[in-house]
Order: C-alpha cells, then sequence, then structure tokens
C-alpha cells in the first residue's frame, strides 16, 4: 500500500527568504512523502538573491522558487493542504484565507534574514536554514499517520516554540 503525500504550505508576508527556503528543505528531506509550497500574505514578487544563492551554493534547485501570493492555496483548484506552517510573526497574526480541507497549522517563527544588511546577512541567511532544517526534521520523525490530530497539532506547536527545534519533542 502507498502512503499518501502529504501537501504543506509554508507561510511568510513576503515569501522571498524564510518559506522560500523552507520549500526547498522539505521538498528535499521529505523525500517524496511531501509536496512543500510557499507563499506570503504581501509577496514580494521575486526570491531574495541570498536565499537562491544559498540554495544553490548546497546543490538545490532554485528553478522552480517563485514568491507567490497565500491567494493561489485558497483557489478551488489548488492543491488541498494537510498542513501549513507560519514561519514569521507577521503572517501569524494576520487572517488567513479559509483553507479548503482544514489543513493543521502551527507556528515556527524564524528571525528575517533579509532584514540583516551588510556582512552578516549571509550568516543569518545560513542560521534561518539550519533552524528551519532541524524543525523539519522533527516534522518528518512525527508518526503522522499513527498520532491524532490534537497531539499532532500540540506537537508540531512545540516543535515552533523551540529557538532551534532540536529539543521540541523531548516531553
Amino acid at each position: 500500500m502507498t502512503k499518501r503525500v502529504h501537501n504543506v504550505l509554508f507561510l511568510c508576508t513576503g515569501n522571498s527568504a524564510r518559506s522560500i527556503l523552507a520549500e526547498a528543505l522539505l521538498e528535499r528531506m521529505g523525500e517524496g512523502r511531501f509536496r512543500a509550497f510557499s507563499a506570503g500574505s504581501f509577496p514580494r514578487g521575486e526570491v531574495h538573491p541570498q536565499a537562491l544563492s544559498l540554495l544553490s551554493s548546497l546543490d538545490f534547485p532554485t528553478d522552480g522558487l517563485r514568491s507567490k501570493s497565500w491567494d493561489e492555496f485558497a483557489r478551488p483548484d489548488a492543491p488541498e493542504l494537510d498542513f501549513i506552517f507560519t514561519v514569521c510573526d507577521d503572517a501569524a497574526g494576520e487572517t488567513c484565507p479559509i483553507w479548503p480541507g482544514h489543513p493543521t497549522t502551527a507556528h515556527w517563527g524564524i528571525e528575517d534574514p533579509a532584514r540583516v544588511e551588510g556582512s552578516g546577512q549571509s550568516e543569518a541567511f545560513a542560521r534561518a536554514l539550519n533552524y528551519l532544517s532541524n524543525r523539519i526534521s522533527l516534522f518528518l520523525a512525527l508518526p503522522i499517520e499513527g498520532i491524532d490530530r490534537i497531539a499532532l497539532s500540540s506537537r508540531l506547536q512545540a516543535i515552533g516554540r523551540e529557538g532551534d527545534g532540536s529539543t521540541a519533542l523531548a516531553e
């Protein structure tokens, strides 16, 4: 029996950095068990060059990555989402569209590396990628098919409360 592929949307306000990094990470780390998407409430219209540079340096495919509105995922023809993770505090506080299918949601706030200027910017992007990678690793380790929705939601929120996600499930 083939397990179902889960659709995951990462939300951020601008959809140019953190949510893009998360999309690329889950596509690779999910090994076909997940389809990752990203979007923003007020998309910038382009992916931050530092995000693309970092992903390219780590041999992530970047061709399909683009900054887009979350409205694309609220349409009737959009993929039915199983999980939605907000990765910035601004998007977490906004009124979201009504998502078809009632996906499980959690907030995984990460500092915006695009707000860092100068020589520290590449380090900020690497740190954001590391935090997201840790959180996604914990997400992938969850027994998604064998856990009830309330417990799953609680565990997903716990992952987001951890600074780097490394101890979120050690309860």
